[in-house]
């Protein structure tokens, strides 16, 4: 049985996440399950820590924004008519823009409606915010050929087709 997480492991991670505050960011109800080796399941800074280590480990990770959700975009932030908008809008939704060179679609959340006026920002929720992993890794298997093709872990926690 395959103990140690090594380049093509399954890993299943138990974590929760904070900010730099202690704030619960991630209570972590699902565990974490990814492939490991360089496939960008997870935070590759999160990624390199976890190499190596074995079954039941624990370790704390704290990841700089720059490492986890990217820093915080002052440009992502726009004010826009209100009459662009359908009329039932409250804070919080969220909807996808294509960017102007029609390249990705990026998520733009509503964070304030006033005056026939709507902002909305295109950062990350968690953008610009450091953030403190706790996890124990709680299962380790070698990956099946079939997920070292596709790039991911499929299955329970996994991807699914």
């Amino acid at each position: 049985m395959q103990t140690e997480i090594v380049k093509n492991s399954v890993v299943t991670l138990k974590y929760t996440v904070h900010d730099a505050d202690g704030n619960m960011v991630d209570d972590g109800q699902h565990p974490l399950t990814y492939l490991h080796g360089g496939y960008d399941g997870i935070f590759p800074v999160l990624e390199e820590a976890l190499h190596g280590k074995k079954l039941g480990e624990q370790l704390t990770i704290k990841l700089q924004p720059e490492d986890a959700f990217g820093d915080y975009d002052e440009e992502l932030v726009m004010i826009e008519d209100a009459s662009l908008f359908p009329e039932n809008i409250e804070v919080g939704m969220s909807f996808e823009r294509v960017t102007d060179d029609g390249e990705e679609e990026v998520i733009y959340r509503i964070t304030d409606i006033a005056e026939g006026k709507v902002v909305v920002d295109g950062n990350h929720p968690l953008a610009g915010i450091a953030l403190v992993f706790d996890v124990t890794v709680a299962e380790v298997r070698p990956a099946t050929a079939e997920e070292i093709g596709h790039g991911h872990v499929h299955g329970p926690g996994g991807h699914h087709h």
